[in-house]
């Protein structure tokens, strides 16, 4: 399942992200911070890292620096 997501993340990279401007306000960017959480954690921790990242992702954030823990 893992690879999976991870493949549908890449496809979003390569043909989805790379067609507009770079605007994520958090470094790294939350498709990046996807792949990493997938890969170092178990299904579920990922997934819900992942939620609460892009849960905070929106016009009114501060962003910034956020790696995945």
């Amino acid at each position: 399942m893992k690879r999976v997501l991870i493949f549908t993340i890449k496809l979003y990279q390569k043909y989805w992200s790379s067609w507009h401007l770079p605007v994520c306000r958090f470094y790294p960017s939350c498709s990046v911070y996807s792949i990493q959480a997938l890969e170092k954690h178990k299904l579920w921790r990922a997934v819900g890292l992942i939620l609460w990242r892009l849960a905070r992702c929106h016009p009114f954030s501060k962003g910034g620096y956020d790696p995945v823990p």
